[in-house]
C-alpha cells in the first residue's frame, strides 16, 4: 500500500520534530556565532598587544630578538591574536557545537561527552602550560646558543620565535590528549587495556623518539621532562579502560 502525503512527510522529520533543512539551519547557527565569538576574542586579543607579548616573550629572559621583514610584526601580530582569540572563543564553540549535537544523544552519552569534552580542554591546557614554563624555554635556549661555526652568528627572528612557541604548545597539548584518544578507541571497541599492556615496552620507545625530537637540547632532564608526564598519562589511560 502506498503511503499517504501525510505519512511521507512525517517520516522527513526527525524525531526531535525537525526536519533535515532546520537541522541544518542550528549548525549553520552555531557556526556562525562561533565564528563571531572567535573574531571579538581576536579583536580583543589584538588590542591587548603590550600584554600579549609581554607574555609570549617572557621565555626569552632579556634576550634579544630581531626583525628582517617590514611586515613580520604585522603580520606576527595578526597570528599570535587569532591563536589566543580561538582559545578564547573555545569554550563557546564547543558549548555552541555540543548543543546543536547533544539532542541526537541518550541520557548517557551526553554525560561521556561532557567528560570527554571537559578533559580534553584540561589536558590539551596542562600540555601547553608545561611547554611553556619548562620544555620551550630550556629548548629555545639551546637551539639559540648551538652553533656550527664561529663565522655563524646566532640572530633569532621573531617569526621563528614565535612559530617554535606555537608548534611545540600545540605538539605537547597534543601528547597530552593520550588518555582521552584511548578512552575514545576503547569506547568504540578499537582498543582494549590487553593490547596497551602488551606494547608498554614500544610504547615507551615512541614517546622517548617523539621527546627528543620536540626537544633537542641533549641532556637527559629535558627527555625526562616530558616523557615522564606522557608515559605516566598512558599508564593511567590503561586504569581509565580497565
Amino acid at each position: 500500500m502506498k503511503p499517504s502525503n501525510s505519512e511521507s512527510s512525517r517520516s522527513s522529520v526527525s524525531e526531535s520534530g525537525l526536519s533535515f533543512w532546520d537541522h541544518l539551519d542550528e549548525l549553520r547557527s552555531a557556526l556562525l556565532k562561533s565564528l563571531c565569538a572567535w573574531l571579538a576574542a581576536t579583536v580583543a586579543a589584538f588590542c591587548c598587544k603590550e600584554w600579549l607579548f609581554a607574555f609570549l616573550m617572557r621565555p626569552l629572559n632579556g634576550q634579544q630578538l630581531i626583525n628582517i621583514d617590514v611586515t613580520a610584526p604585522f603580520v606576527t601580530h595578526i597570528q599570535v591574536s587569532l591563536c589566543i582569540g580561538f582559545v578564547l572563543a573555545l569554550p563557546l564553540i564547543v558549548w555552541w557545537l555540543y548543543g546543536f549535537v547533544a539532542p541526537a544523544l541518550y541520557r548517557n552519552e551526553k554525560r561521556y561527552s561532557v567528560i570527554f569534552l571537559l578533559t580534553s580542554v584540561l589536558l590539551f591546557a596542562a600540555g601547553v602550560a608545561l611547554n611553556y614554563l619548562l620544555i620551550f624555554p630550556l629548548s629555545f635556549r639551546f637551539l639559540s646558543m648551538y652553533e656550527v661555526s664561529p663565522y655563524v652568528v646566532n640572530q633569532i627572528s621573531l617569526s621563528s620565535y614565535i612559530s617554535l612557541l606555537l608548534v611545540l604548545s600545540i605538539m605537547m597539548g597534543l601528547l597530552f590528549e593520550v588518555p582521552v584518544l584511548t578512552w575514545l578507541l576503547s569506547r568504540l571497541g578499537v582498543l582494549r587495556s590487553e593490547h596497551l599492556k602488551r606494547y608498554r615496552g614500544h610504547v615507551l620507545v615512541a614517546i622517548l623518539i617523539i621527546a627528543a625530537v620536540i626537544t633537542p637540547t641533549g641532556d637527559p632532564f629535558t627527555l625526562m621532562l616530558v616523557t615522564t608526564p606522557v608515559y605516566l598519562l598512558y599508564e593511567l589511560s590503561i586504569l581509565i579502560i580497565c
